[in-house]
Order: C-alpha cells, then structure tokens, then sequence
C-alpha cells in the first residue's frame, strides 16, 4: 500500500515528484499550490463519438472552457503535455453515468477504453502563483483547503447537448488590489483570464456564498468576492448533455502538465502511430 503523503509534503517537490506521489496513489488530495510555474488543467474524458460536439462546446466558452489539450481515441499517454498516464496522473477522478455521478476513483486504468478522448482545459490554479508573488493571498491554499466553486445563473453558448451555466471559482480580495488581481489574471486567459463577475453574488445567481456546489466554504479575512469562470463548467455540461459514461477530474484535483505557466499553447496529441514519425 501507498504512503500516504500530505498537501505539506509535495510543496518543495518538482512535478516529477509530485506526478509519481499522484500515480502511485500516495497523494489524492487538492493539487493548488504545487509545482508552481506549471500549467494545470481541468480533465473531461469522453467517447469518440462526443467529442466533437465537446470541442465545439469549449471553442464557444472559451472563458470557462480554454482547450490546452486534446488527445488522440484510446490513446492514455499524454506527451504532448508531459510524461503524463491520464489513467493515474489525477489524484482523484469522478464517473459518471447518464448525467449522474456515480463514482469517485483515484485511478481509471480498469475502466479505461478504446474510443475515449481526453480534454485539458485551463484551470485558475495556473495564474495563482502570479496573484501569491505579487502579494495577493490565496486564503485557500494557505488553510489547504480547496477554492470554493458555483453555479451560476450565466448561461453557457449550447452546442449538440452541451450547454447549462457557467461555474465560477471565488476568491476574497482586498479592496485595494482588485483591480491590479483583474490585470495580472488577465494576463492568462488559457487559465481562465479575468473576472467575469466582481462583488454581489446574488447578481450573478448566487444565494449563499458560504454554501459552494464544489470545494470548500470560503476562508480568510472578508474582502470583496472576485469570481472567474471555472473549468468544473464541463462537468455541468455534461449532467445536460447527460451521456451514458464519462469521466472527469474531482474538482480542486487537477492534471499537472509540463508546460510553463505563462505559456500559452493548444497542443492536439497526434495518434500513437505518428509519434515517432
């Protein structure tokens, strides 16, 4: 059996460490704040037959939906974004079956099947570091805990059977640096990008803040509410689009890829045979 190792554990470790404590099933915890200047990616794996309605979705939601990645039918390995098994590279994954979540795993390998595809999309995890070195805290990583997360009243561009609300993410910022948390945010927009709501959340479909649909109740000092669009979107779309089985991450526990935080590229993973053309 796996030692178990804490959030505290993999701070000073390098993304090799981290992905083998992930795939040796030793970590299956919340992934902000680790390996800080690498991209990481929310996940949606779905059936070949979907997944072109899928990518349609995301390319009409780019805010809540921003494609990094896209592998190959059936294919696991993802090398176009590192030395990454997307079988095991998560710390936690959820199932799903007709729209209803069924399942929580720490690892896929035994449902794993030829026709899925595999989505990465940006998470706001990324541009974090940004907001930590610029002395903007991150209340949720300095408590491990993970970002709380919602529903929103803002609709999502439909495309086949994807569609639903947007997801947003929240943090508390000081008055006086909402405006420098917007420019450095903006400055990702493959992670996310800027705000799409700043203050009352029941402006945006919200009723109690202290009650999210995903992560943890908000924590640390009451500052103004800051809210991006969130890559659990999918996860919502696919309750709509309600498919017979699909997989995603558990939200907070992200795919950390080898790209540089402030690299901004979409990578479409070749099939295995081309690889080594």
């Amino acid at each position: 059996m796996a030692v178990a190792l804490t959030h505290d554990d993999l701070k000073a470790c390098d993304v090799a460490g981290v992905r083998r404590a992930i795939r040796s099933g030793s970590y299956t915890g919340h992934t902000a704040g680790l390996v800080p200047g690498r991209l990481q990616a929310n996940l949606a794996i779905l059936s070949a037959d979907l997944a072109g309605p899928f990518r349609e979705f995301c390319e009409l939601n780019p805010k809540p939906c921003p494609l990094v990645g896209v592998t190959a039918p059936g294919d696991p390995a993802w090398s176009a974004l590192g030395d990454i098994d997307i079988r095991s590279d998560v710390p936690a994954y959820y199932i799903y079956e007709n729209g209803e979540r069924t399942g929580e795993v720490t690892d896929i390998a035994a449902l794993w099947r030829e026709d899925l595809v595999a989505f990465a999309l940006g998470c706001s995890f990324t541009f974090e570091n940004a907001l930590i070195e610029a002395g903007i805290p991150m209340h949720h990583i300095d408590a491990d805990r993970t970002v709380p997360m919602y529903r929103t009243s803002i609709e999502t561009h439909s495309a086949g059977p994807f569609g639903g609300g947007t997801v947003v993410s929240m943090r508390y910022v000081d008055p006086g640096r909402v405006d420098e948390a917007v420019e450095i945010s903006a400055a990702y927009p493959w992670a996310h990008g800027d705000p799409i709501h700043v203050g009352d959340p029941g402006a945006i479909g919200i009723r109690d803040i202290e009650r999210p649909d995903w992560g943890d109740p908000p924590c640390g000092p009451a500052g103004v509410p800051v809210f991006w669009a969130c890559g659990v979107t999918p996860q919502n779309a696919l309750t709509v689009a309600r498919p017979d089985f699909c997989i995603t991450h558990k939200p907070g526990c992200m795919l950390i890829t080898d790209i540089g935080e402030r690299e901004n590229a979409f990578v479409d993973q070749p099939p295995a045979h081309e690889q080594g053309d």
